[in-house]
């Protein structure tokens, strides 16, 4: 595995980990539940959350269902 790669693996873990943080703070006890509501297969949410490469539409449609902008989620963390 190149450097490169391994920056992206945490960039991906990242972002991961944010979305669990985001939907936490939501209410939201399991990824299923959350998954459901913003109208997400939850298999896939569950990988999002697990570090998986997300598309930038999907992160999008969890921004916009959480009220936030690619801005504020990528403001803290990432610098």
């Amino acid at each position: 595995m190149t450097d490169e790669d391994k920056e992206l693996e945490g960039f991906y873990k990242k972002v991961g980990k944010k979305l669990t943080d985001l939907r936490k703070a939501a209410g939201y006890t399991n990824q299923e539940s959350f998954a459901h509501d913003a109208g997400i297969a939850r298999g896939q949410y569950g990988r999002y959350e697990n570090g998986s490469n997300i598309t930038i539409g999907k992160l999008y449609k969890i921004l916009k269902y959480h009220k936030i902008s690619f801005e504020d989620f990528f403001n803290q963390g990432f610098k």
